[in-house]
Order: structure tokens, then C-alpha cells, then sequence
């Protein structure tokens, strides 16, 4: 027993770790810089979760209470744990300028068996929250092309399950006398779909086609390059800034401050669900840490990438929130909340008889989003890299095109599965997934600082988070915090994944480890 667990906790090497990264066949390309850096973070932060999430955040759903007005103090709460986690990852991506992010800092700091399930957990992380945002973007590009009178198939736009629920309750509604077209657009949907459904060997064809498609195509584009993605990450990010101010701007002149009472309308239960769901909105910071291999002078310009862009965002959003609350009454908000989620900041703009701006802020969104994506897809592929390199998945996962020079197959395997998924699957149970797993992983970053700081104290920092161990450990508390606010079926299949992660790791991982004794060199 005592064996068994000696392997289990065994510690990469810091200095082994780094060697490993000047291998021929498994060495990325060195090309971006801080502007790069910070534009990646700002450029995975501001999308889906400003977009998609900050509806539910403030009126609310079935499981839990809305915010209201008080939003913007959710952010704030948000904004502090996440600027905790923050300072403790710049740290150790500066210390540890290596692809894995929070998985290779645990294999330094806990062990190998803690650092496959914050791996596990990663995955996650950027594979669920990559389904997120590109059900997120189609549910935008179709809200837009509905504006222009393009209408795809309802069959082509809707997931399986999202119309199997809505379709169900279309039948109820009909059955007691109530017309088609008076349903609302979400049920009128479903109940097209299953109507005009193809049928394969019986089966009805129902899956969210542009939500697939879009992951297919940044895939491609990730495979082509780091600098090339770098290239059109910077001009979506333009884009986005230009969006979101423009909604603070238009927005801020309709504001009518009788909205803003009850300031918060469901007390501190509200405050603090919502700080869990708009949590969605700040991951980003952390994708930026899995760029370390790929950056120029890591030591310093990871740093100022990690925390520039998590400071740039947090001031929009807060800006965001006081608009968005302040243009829509409370309840009006919860009424159209319960039937349409995918587009809260279109629908705020046209609450004030302003269509021609919400189109604008679709449209926005919709580019806006397309940022997020490419990142969580590179940040999945480059924890996917880290794992293979160190044996823990098979080998085939770490290969480096010789070309392009990025990790082309876990690239091209991630982008199937999540395209897969995204076609038969809805987004607030993604949400809540990415933000449990997310909360995780930062709860171990920040213990990791800790560690570091005992076990490697004359190794050199080029950013040092202060009033160590106080910082970290109010990470911690803080992210705890965000966990409990989340629902308890959350909870539960984050267990199942973890379950399954610890399958794994028993049957291939643990046998096929480079620390383990009979794969040593």
C-alpha cells in the first residue's frame, strides 16, 4: 500500500518538465508576445458568457434565483475570486512556462495521481465549454438570419433534446385548445422540427448543424497555425470591444433607474447564484496560461497576458450589467428569459424599440464568440498535448505537425468530439459543467502557489502573487464559495466525470506514465 502510493503522488521534476519541451517531434512554436497574449485573453473572456449568460444570471430559472439589478454585484464577487486565481496563475505560468496550465503545476506540486484529475478535469473545462459557446453562436447566427427573413430548416437548428422538451410541451399546449401560432418562438420551433424532421431508418434527423460546422472550421484553422489563429484572433477581438462598447453606449441613453429597484430582488440568494452563472464569463484568463510554450519571453509577458486581460474585462462587464439591467424592468426580463435565453443583450436593445441595434450587437456576437471558441479549442488541444507527452494518454495525442508545428491530432480529435456533442446537446447544462470543473482546477492552482513557494523557494519568479499564503488561500475560499452556488445535479456529474477520469488512470494511465518504474529512460 505504501508502494502504491509513493507512485501515485510521485513528482514530475520542474527541470525535467522544461527539458522536455526542446524535443524534436514535440516542440511548439515560440511566436507570440504580451499584446498577443493579453488580445487571446480578452479575446476568450468576452463571448458567450457577456452574450448568453448575463439573461439567466439576472432574472433566473427553475433551479435557482435571479440577481435583478444587483448583477453587477455578482460581477464584482466574480471579478475577486477570479482576480485571486488570477495572481496565483501568473505565477506559475511564469515559474512553469509550459502548455498544461494547471495540470502541469500539479504534476509539481501534488503528484501524478491529483494532477491527472485536475487533467481530467481540464478537459472538461474547455471541452464542455467549447460545446457552450458554439451552441451559443448558432443560436445568434440564426436569431440574425431570421432578422435578414433567412429561415434555416428548424430540424438543421435546434438540439435533440431541447426540441424532444419543447415539442412535448407544444403537444400539451395544442391539445388544450391553444393555436400553433400562438405559442412562443422556442416551442414553434420544436414542434416544426419534429414536423419536418428527415427521418434516417425511422429515426427523425434533429441536430444543431451550425453549431457543428463552426467547430470543424476553427479546427482546421488551429491546425493551420498559432500565429495564423494569433492573426485572426486580434481582428475578432477588435470587433468585439467595438461591439460591446457600442451596446454601453447606445444602451446608457434608454437607462430608466426606476429598473434598478429592487435593487436586488431575490436578497443575496440571487447575488450569489448569479455570481456562479456569470463565473462562465470570466473563463479565459486560464486558457492564456496554456500558451506558455508558444510565447516568446513566457517569464514576463505571461503575466501581464493573464491579468491585463482579466482587469480590461471585468471594467466592461460591470458597465455591461448596470445597462442591461437598467434598460429591461425585472420581471419583464424573467418573463422573456423563460422563453428565449440565447440572446439577452439583442433582446434588452429591442425591449427599447431599438431593432436596428440589436442586429448590430447579433452580429457582434456572433464574431465575438468565434474568438472563444478557437481559444477553449486550443487550450483543450494543449492540455490533451501535455498529458500524451507525459504518457498518461497514448502517444499519438503529442505528435507535432512537422510543418505547421502544432499538436495537429489531439487538435483534430478534440474539434470532432466537439462538434459531435454540440449538435445534440443545450447550453445551460454545458454552463454549469464548464463552471464547476473551472472553479476546480483554480482551487488547485492556488493551493499550488503554496506548495511551490516551500518546496522550490529559490527558484526564480518573475511574478510573485502577494501576501502569500493570504492571496491564495482567499482564492480558495472564494472559489468554494462560486461551487455551492451551483446546482446540486451539477455537482453530480461532475462526480460521474471524475469517476470515470479515475477508470482511466487505473487502466491505461497509471501503467503508461514516464515516472512510472519500468518506463524510465
Amino acid at each position: 500500500m505504501d508502494k502504491l502510493s509513493k507512485q501515485l503522488f510521485r513528482l514530475k521534476d520542474l527541470n525535467v518538465m522544461m527539458a522536455e519541451t526542446h524535443e524534436e517531434g514535440h516542440k511548439l512554436k515560440k511566436a507570440l508576445g504580451p499584446v498577443e497574449l493579453v488580445l487571446f485573453g480578452i479575446g476568450v473572456i468576452i463571448g458567450a458568457g457577456i452574450f448568453a449568460t448575463v439573461g439567466t444570471a439576472a432574472a433566473g430559472d427553475a433551479a435557482r434565483p435571479g440577481a435583478g439589478p444587483a448583477l453587477i454585484l455578482s460581477f464584482a464577487i466574480t471579478a475577486v475570486a477570479c482576480g485571486f486565481a488570477a495572481f496565483c496563475y501568473a505565477e506559475l505560468a511564469s515559474l512553469v512556462p509550459i502548455s498544461g496550465s494547471a495540470y502541469t503545476y500539479s504534476y509539481a506540486t501534488f503528484g501524478e495521481f491529483i494532477a491527472w484529475i485536475i487533467g481530467w478535469d481540464l478537459m472538461l473545462e474547455y471541452c464542455v465549454g467549447s460545446i457552450a459557446v458554439s451552441i451559443s453562436w448558432a443560436g445568434y447566427l440564426n436569431g440574425f438570419l431570421r432578422s435578414l427573413g433567412v429561415n434555416l430548416p428548424a430540424w438543421a437548428t435546434v438540439d435533440l433534446r431541447s426540441a424532444t422538451q419543447g415539442f412535448a410541451k407544444a403537444a400539451a399546449l395544442i391539445k388544450s385548445g391553444i393555436p400553433l401560432d400562438q405559442l412562443t418562438p422556442a416551442l414553434h420551433r420544436s414542434w416544426e422540427a419534429f414536423s419536418t424532421a428527415p427521418h434516417f431508418f425511422g429515426i427523425p434527423v434533429i441536430a444543431n448543424l451550425p453549431a457543428s460546422l463552426v467547430v470543424i472550421l476553427l479546427t482546421l484553422l488551429l491546425v493551420r497555425g498559432i500565429k495564423e489563429s494569433s492573426t485572426f484572433n486580434i481582428v475578432i477581438v477588435a470587433i468585439k470591444l467595438l461591439v460591446i462598447g457600442f451596446f454601453i453606449f447606445i444602451g446608457a441613453r434608454h437607462i430608466d433607474p426606476a429598473n434598478w429597484h429592487p435593487f436586488a430582488p431575490n436578497g443575496f440568494a440571487g447575488i450569489k447564484a448569479g455570481a456562479a452563472i456569470v463565473f462562465f464569463a470570466f473563463i479565459g484568463f486560464d486558457v492564456v496560461s496554456t500558451m506558455a510554450e508558444e510565447t516568446k519571453n513566457p517569464h514576463k509577458d505571461m503575466p501581464i497576458g493573464i491579468i491585463g486581460s482579466l482587469v480590461v474585462c471585468t471594467v466592461l462587464y460591470m458597465l455591461v450589467a448596470a445597462v442591461f439591467t437598467g434598460i429591461v424592468p425585472f420581471q419583464a426580463l424573467k418573463d422573456a428569459m423563460a422563453a428565449e435565453k440565447a440572446e439577452p443583450l439583442a433582446y434588452a436593445l429591442q425591449h427599447v424599440n431599438l431593432g436596428w441595434a440589436a442586429a448590430i450587437v447579433a452580429v457582434g456576437s456572433i464574431a465575438a464568440q468565434l474568438a472563444v471558441l478557437l481559444a477553449l479549442l486550443l487550450g483543450q488541444s494543449r492540455i490533451f498535448f501535455s498529458m500524451s507527452r507525459d504518457g498518461l494518454l497514448p502517444k499519438v495525442f503529442s505528435s507535432v505537425h512537422q510543418k505547421y508545428k502544432t499538436p495537429y491530432v489531439t487538435t483534430i480529435t478534440v474539434g470532432l468530439l466537439v462538434a459531435l456533442v454540440a449538435a445534440f446537446t443545450n447550453i445551460d447544462e454545458m454552463v454549469d459543467l464548464t463552471n464547476i470543473g473551472t472553479l476546480f482546477a483554480f482551487v488547485l492552482v492556488c493551493l499550488g502557489v503554496i506548495i511551490l513557494r516551500v518546496k522550490e523557494p529559490h527558484r526564480p519568479r518573475a511574478f510573485k502573487v502577494p501576501l502569500n499564503p493570504l492571496f491564495p488561500l482567499l482564492g480558495v475560499a472564494s472559489c468554494v464559495f462560486l461551487m455551492t452556488g451551483l446546482p446540486a445535479i451539477t455537482w453530480i456529474r461532475f462526480v460521474v466525470w471524475l469517476v470515470i477520469g479515475l477508470f482511466v488512470y487505473f487502466i491505461y494511465s497509471y501503467k503508461h506514465s514516464m515516472l512510472h518504474p519500468g518506463n524510465r529512460k
